[in-house]
Protein backbone atom coordinates (compact mmCIF):
# COMPACT_ATOMS: atom_id res chain seq x y z
CA UNK A 1 0.00 0.00 0.00
CA UNK A 2 1.49 3.34 -0.93
CA UNK A 3 2.13 5.47 1.77
CA UNK A 4 1.58 8.70 -0.54
CA UNK A 5 4.08 10.47 1.76
CA UNK A 6 4.10 14.52 2.02
CA UNK A 7 6.89 14.40 0.05
CA UNK A 8 4.44 13.51 -3.41
CA UNK A 9 2.99 16.76 -3.31
CA UNK A 10 4.65 19.46 -4.79
CA UNK A 11 4.19 22.93 -6.17
CA UNK A 12 5.17 25.34 -9.58
CA UNK A 13 5.40 28.99 -9.60
CA UNK A 14 7.56 31.94 -8.71
CA UNK A 15 9.05 32.30 -5.35
CA UNK A 16 9.61 29.80 -2.39
CA UNK A 17 7.92 27.01 -2.97
CA UNK A 18 7.49 25.10 0.84
CA UNK A 19 8.30 21.08 0.75
CA UNK A 20 4.65 20.32 0.47
CA UNK A 21 4.07 22.70 -2.29
CA UNK A 22 2.72 25.82 -1.18
CA UNK A 23 3.47 29.04 -2.58
CA UNK A 24 5.08 31.29 0.36
CA UNK A 25 3.57 34.40 -2.10
CA UNK A 26 -0.02 32.77 -2.91
CA UNK A 27 -0.57 32.23 1.19
CA UNK A 28 0.99 35.42 1.47
CA UNK A 29 -2.31 36.90 -0.62
CA UNK A 30 -5.23 34.75 0.46
CA UNK A 31 -7.35 36.00 3.37
CA UNK A 32 -9.07 34.83 6.76
CA UNK A 33 -12.50 33.74 5.51
CA UNK A 34 -14.27 33.09 8.60
CA UNK A 35 -12.66 30.42 10.03
CA UNK A 36 -11.47 32.58 12.94
CA UNK A 37 -15.04 33.23 14.19
CA UNK A 38 -15.51 29.21 13.79
CA UNK A 39 -12.25 28.43 15.75
CA UNK A 40 -13.05 31.11 18.43
CA UNK A 41 -16.62 29.40 19.06
CA UNK A 42 -14.49 26.73 20.62
CA UNK A 43 -13.51 28.36 23.79
CA UNK A 44 -15.80 30.45 26.22
CA UNK A 45 -13.08 33.18 26.04
CA UNK A 46 -10.95 33.82 23.72
CA UNK A 47 -9.05 36.92 25.19
CA UNK A 48 -6.08 35.70 26.99
CA UNK A 49 -6.19 32.72 26.04
CA UNK A 50 -3.08 30.69 24.70
CA UNK A 51 -2.94 29.06 21.20
CA UNK A 52 -0.71 26.81 19.17
CA UNK A 53 -1.67 27.25 15.50
CA UNK A 54 0.02 24.20 13.70
CA UNK A 55 0.86 24.78 10.06
CA UNK A 56 0.27 28.80 9.98
CA UNK A 57 1.69 29.45 7.09
CA UNK A 58 1.97 32.98 6.19
CA UNK A 59 -0.41 34.17 8.99
CA UNK A 60 -3.70 34.36 6.87
CA UNK A 61 -5.25 33.41 10.07
CA UNK A 62 -2.52 34.27 13.01
CA UNK A 63 -3.75 38.10 12.73
CA UNK A 64 -7.29 38.31 13.06
CA UNK A 65 -6.60 35.26 15.62
CA UNK A 66 -4.09 37.79 17.76
CA UNK A 67 -6.96 40.07 17.16
CA UNK A 68 -9.65 38.20 18.41
CA UNK A 69 -7.43 38.40 21.78
CA UNK A 70 -5.57 34.89 21.70
CA UNK A 71 -1.87 34.36 22.40
CA UNK A 72 -0.72 32.69 19.27
CA UNK A 73 2.22 31.02 19.39
CA UNK A 74 2.51 29.93 15.40
CA UNK A 75 4.39 26.83 14.07
CA UNK A 76 5.41 26.42 10.22
CA UNK A 77 8.38 25.04 8.84
CA UNK A 78 9.06 27.19 6.18
CA UNK A 79 11.60 30.76 7.15
CA UNK A 80 9.75 32.53 4.34
CA UNK A 81 5.98 32.28 5.56
CA UNK A 82 7.32 32.57 9.29
CA UNK A 83 8.91 35.96 8.25
CA UNK A 84 5.45 37.28 7.33
CA UNK A 85 3.91 36.83 10.36
CA UNK A 86 3.34 39.61 13.07
CA UNK A 87 2.70 40.10 16.50
CA UNK A 88 2.80 36.17 17.14
CA UNK A 89 5.72 34.24 18.57
CA UNK A 90 6.95 32.02 15.83
CA UNK A 91 8.39 28.46 16.18
CA UNK A 92 10.11 27.11 12.75
CA UNK A 93 9.67 23.29 12.76
CA UNK A 94 7.78 20.25 11.41
CA UNK A 95 4.20 20.12 13.52
CA UNK A 96 5.15 15.97 13.75
CA UNK A 97 8.40 16.82 14.80
CA UNK A 98 7.73 20.21 17.35
CA UNK A 99 7.74 19.41 21.49
CA UNK A 100 7.34 22.66 23.32
CA UNK A 101 7.32 21.20 26.63
CA UNK A 102 4.14 23.08 26.96
CA UNK A 103 0.24 23.10 27.06
CA UNK A 104 -2.14 25.98 25.33
CA UNK A 105 -5.53 26.28 25.86
CA UNK A 106 -6.12 25.51 22.27
CA UNK A 107 -4.28 23.86 19.70
CA UNK A 108 -5.48 24.23 16.09
CA UNK A 109 -4.68 21.84 13.41
CA UNK A 110 -6.21 23.22 10.16
CA UNK A 111 -6.18 23.01 6.53
CA UNK A 112 -7.56 19.95 6.38
CA UNK A 113 -4.07 18.55 7.20
CA UNK A 114 -5.42 15.45 9.46
CA UNK A 115 -6.59 14.56 5.78
CA UNK A 116 -3.46 13.87 5.11
CA UNK A 117 -2.83 10.33 2.86
CA UNK A 118 -0.07 9.20 4.73
CA UNK A 119 -1.56 7.46 8.05
CA UNK A 120 1.43 7.35 9.71
CA UNK A 121 1.57 11.55 9.63
CA UNK A 122 -1.95 11.51 10.51
CA UNK A 123 -0.68 9.83 13.67
CA UNK A 124 2.11 12.27 14.41
CA UNK A 125 0.38 15.40 13.45
CA UNK A 126 -2.39 14.54 16.23
CA UNK A 127 0.56 13.71 18.78
CA UNK A 128 1.47 16.55 18.25
CA UNK A 129 -1.59 17.92 19.20
CA UNK A 130 -2.04 15.76 22.65
CA UNK A 131 1.30 16.45 23.66
CA UNK A 132 0.64 20.33 23.06
CA UNK A 133 -2.89 20.41 24.62
CA UNK A 134 -3.74 21.77 28.43
CA UNK A 135 -5.98 19.18 30.14
CA UNK A 136 -8.82 21.42 30.22
CA UNK A 137 -7.76 22.79 26.87
CA UNK A 138 -9.09 21.75 23.13
CA UNK A 139 -8.10 20.97 20.02
CA UNK A 140 -9.71 22.51 16.41
CA UNK A 141 -9.22 20.37 14.04
CA UNK A 142 -10.19 21.39 10.59
CA UNK A 143 -11.39 18.27 8.42
CA UNK A 144 -12.77 17.25 5.26
CA UNK A 145 -16.30 16.46 5.62
CA UNK A 146 -17.75 13.22 4.48
CA UNK A 147 -19.51 14.74 1.39
CA UNK A 148 -16.60 16.96 0.34
CA UNK A 149 -15.37 14.85 -2.75
CA UNK A 150 -18.84 14.65 -4.80
CA UNK A 151 -18.68 18.63 -4.49
CA UNK A 152 -15.36 19.59 -5.99
CA UNK A 153 -14.68 17.66 -9.42
CA UNK A 154 -12.19 19.39 -12.19
CA UNK A 155 -13.09 23.03 -12.96
CA UNK A 156 -14.47 24.02 -9.76
CA UNK A 157 -13.71 27.85 -9.56
CA UNK A 158 -13.91 30.25 -6.92
CA UNK A 159 -11.76 34.03 -6.28
CA UNK A 160 -10.52 35.63 -3.65
CA UNK A 161 -8.78 38.81 -2.40
CA UNK A 162 -8.39 39.00 -6.73
CA UNK A 163 -7.16 35.43 -6.86
CA UNK A 164 -8.96 32.88 -8.90
CA UNK A 165 -8.59 29.56 -7.72
CA UNK A 166 -9.36 26.60 -9.60
CA UNK A 167 -9.77 22.79 -9.41
CA UNK A 168 -7.83 21.68 -12.57
CA UNK A 169 -7.76 17.72 -12.10
CA UNK A 170 -8.93 15.57 -9.24
CA UNK A 171 -8.04 11.94 -9.41
CA UNK A 172 -8.99 9.04 -7.52
CA UNK A 173 -5.91 6.62 -7.04
CA UNK A 174 -5.32 3.99 -5.27
CA UNK A 175 -6.25 3.24 -1.24
CA UNK A 176 -9.58 5.59 -1.27
CA UNK A 177 -6.93 8.84 -2.06
CA UNK A 178 -7.19 11.64 -3.87
CA UNK A 179 -5.08 13.79 -6.16
CA UNK A 180 -5.81 17.16 -6.68
CA UNK A 181 -4.36 19.61 -8.66
CA UNK A 182 -5.14 23.07 -7.79
CA UNK A 183 -4.02 26.52 -10.05
CA UNK A 184 -3.75 29.71 -8.36
CA UNK A 185 -4.10 33.05 -10.69
CA UNK A 186 -2.67 36.43 -9.60
CA UNK A 187 -3.35 38.53 -12.65
CA UNK A 188 -0.05 37.51 -14.69
CA UNK A 189 1.19 35.14 -11.74
CA UNK A 190 0.51 31.65 -11.77
CA UNK A 191 0.85 28.65 -9.50
CA UNK A 192 0.10 25.34 -9.05
CA UNK A 193 -0.23 22.28 -6.16
CA UNK A 194 -0.43 19.03 -6.27
CA UNK A 195 -1.30 17.24 -3.23
CA UNK A 196 -2.54 14.17 -1.89
CA UNK A 197 -5.33 13.54 0.66
CA UNK A 198 -7.77 10.95 2.20
CA UNK A 199 -11.26 11.04 2.90
CA UNK A 200 -12.27 10.23 7.03
CA UNK A 201 -15.14 9.46 7.11
CA UNK A 202 -16.47 10.27 10.74
CA UNK A 203 -16.05 7.21 12.79
CA UNK A 204 -12.44 6.29 11.21
CA UNK A 205 -11.83 9.90 12.04
CA UNK A 206 -13.06 9.19 15.86
CA UNK A 207 -10.35 6.24 15.54
CA UNK A 208 -7.81 8.17 14.66
CA UNK A 209 -8.62 10.90 17.34
CA UNK A 210 -8.81 8.07 20.11
CA UNK A 211 -5.41 6.28 18.49
CA UNK A 212 -3.80 9.54 20.13
CA UNK A 213 -5.54 9.95 23.58
CA UNK A 214 -7.82 12.23 22.34
CA UNK A 215 -12.19 12.31 21.76
CA UNK A 216 -14.48 14.08 20.15
CA UNK A 217 -16.33 16.80 22.36
CA UNK A 218 -18.47 18.26 19.42
CA UNK A 219 -18.55 19.68 15.82
CA UNK A 220 -18.45 22.97 15.62
CA UNK A 221 -20.80 23.88 11.97
CA UNK A 222 -23.28 22.26 10.77
CA UNK A 223 -21.13 20.13 7.86
CA UNK A 224 -18.83 18.82 10.89
CA UNK A 225 -16.28 20.37 8.65
CA UNK A 226 -14.69 21.52 12.05
CA UNK A 227 -14.37 19.47 15.02
CA UNK A 228 -13.63 20.76 19.24
CA UNK A 229 -11.24 17.87 20.21
CA UNK A 230 -10.57 17.10 24.07
CA UNK A 231 -8.21 14.81 25.80
CA UNK A 232 -9.55 11.67 26.34
CA UNK A 233 -10.55 10.57 30.24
Amino acid sequence: MSAYTREANSGTGPGEITPDGCAVEVYARLPEMGETTVIASAVAEPRGSTLLELGSGAGRMTGPLVRKGFRVTAVDESPGMLDLIEDATTVRSPIEDLDLGERFDVVLLASILVNTADPALRAALLATCARHVAEDGCVVIQRLHDTRREEVTAGHSWSANGATITTLEVERVEDGVTRSLVEYVFGDRRWTQTYYSRLLIEPVFEEALAEAGLALDRWLTDKHDWARVVPAQ
